[in-house]
C-alpha cells in the first residue's frame, strides 16, 4: 500500500537519479573525449561547442579564493539539507515543485560530488555563444539548477497557496 506521500516521491526520486546519473556521465565523457581542457570541439558551429573546464569556483566566476572547494561544498552541503526539509513541507501531492527542488538538489549533488572527488573542481563542458562573446561554460547540473530555480519561481508566484496541486508557497 502506498503512503499519501507517494506522488510527490514518484515526482521527485526518479528525476534526482536520472539528472545526477545523466551529470556524472557527460561529465566522465567529457574528461575522457574532450581532453586537453580549452579546446573546443564545435557541435552547431561556432555558436554550440564542447569544451572541456575545471571550475574551481562557482558560477560566473564567483571566487571563496584558497578556500572555495570546502567553502562551496560546504555550502552544497548545506543547500541539500534545506532542499530536504522544504522537500519534507511540501505537500504530498504537489509533484511539480517536487521536480524543481529534485532538480536543484541534483545539481547541487553533482557538483558537490566533482568538488570531493578532484582539486581541479567542476567539470564543465557545455560552451554557448558567438565569437568571443560566450556564455560561462556550464554543465547539466548547472542546468539543472537553473531550471529548477526557475520552475521554483514560477510555482510560487501562481495559484492558491492552500491548494496542494503543484506549489510550494506554504512549504517555503
Amino acid at each position: 500500500m502506498l503512503d499519501s506521500a507517494a506522488p510527490k516521491a514518484r515526482a521527485f526520486w526518479p528525476v534526482l537519479i536520472l539528472v545526477y546519473v545523466a551529470d556524472f556521465i557527460t561529465k566522465q565523457l567529457a574528461v575522457t573525449e574532450l581532453s586537453p581542457a580549452h579546446v573546443p570541439h564545435r557541435v552547431i558551429g561556432d555558436f554550440f561547442r564542447l569544451t572541456l573546464a575545471y571550475n574551481r569556483d562557482a558560477a560566473m566566476g564567483l571566487s571563496l579564493g584558497g578556500y572555495s572547494r570546502v567553502g562551496f561544498a560546504l555550502t552544497a552541503a548545506v543547500v541539500l539539507v534545506v532542499l530536504g526539509v522544504v522537500y519534507r513541507k511540501t505537500p504530498p501531492g504537489a509533484k511539480a515543485p517536487a521536480i524543481a527542488l529534485a532538480l536543484i538538489a541534483a545539481g547541487a549533488l553533482g557538483n558537490l560530488t566533482d568538488r570531493l572527488r578532484s582539486s581541479m573542481g567542476v567539470v564543465d563542458f557545455i560552451d554557448v555563444g558567438i565569437g568571443n562573446a560566450r556564455f560561462y561554460t556550464f554543465n547539466i547540473a548547472d542546468s539543472a539548477i537553473t531550471c529548477g530555480a526557475i520552475l521554483l519561481a514560477f510555482l510560487s508566484m501562481k495559484g492558491d497557496p492552500e491548494k496542494e496541486d503543484g506549489h510550494l508557497r506554504s512549504a517555503i
